[in-house]
């Protein structure tokens, strides 16, 4: 069933909110992804590339597409989880694929993505319900 969403979500602000949270995003994943990576990728600059990439896949999904489904059909509390899941799965596909990532890389990636969801929830709190 697909909804109409135009009326309940700004569309314009999610868009707006896109570059802005994007690089608050990468500048709390990139520093544990440039100390927890260093043992499979050594290069400073191929780390810090794959912190903006990784990132940049995921995170319009995340802010653009996960909220025009869910939020009028469920609570931001099971949004945050379903998007958290998806970046933190997708990431780690990605990184395994184009890097050959070891377990203890993919742990890597998923606590950026879990820092990064924790300041997020902190700064930005859950709007009422």
């Amino acid at each position: 069933m697909i909804h109409d969403v135009s009326s309940s979500i700004e569309i314009g602000a999610l868009w707006q909110w896109l570059p802005i949270g994007y690089l608050l995003t990468v500048a709390l994943e990139a520093p544990v992804l440039l100390v927890g990576l260093r043992r499979s990728l050594p290069d400073v600059r191929t780390r810090l590339m794959a912190a903006c990439w990784l990132t940049g896949v995921t995170y319009p999904v995340v802010v653009i597409v996960l909220p025009l489904l869910l939020w009028p059909v469920t609570s931001y509390a099971t949004y945050i989880a379903v998007a958290e899941v998806f970046a933190i799965v997708t990431e780690c596909l990605l990184y395994r694929l184009v890097w050959h990532g070891s377990t203890r890389d993919m742990l890597v990636v998923s606590l950026a993505n879990v820092v990064s969801a924790a300041v997020g929830w902190w700064l930005l709190g859950a709007p009422a319900a």
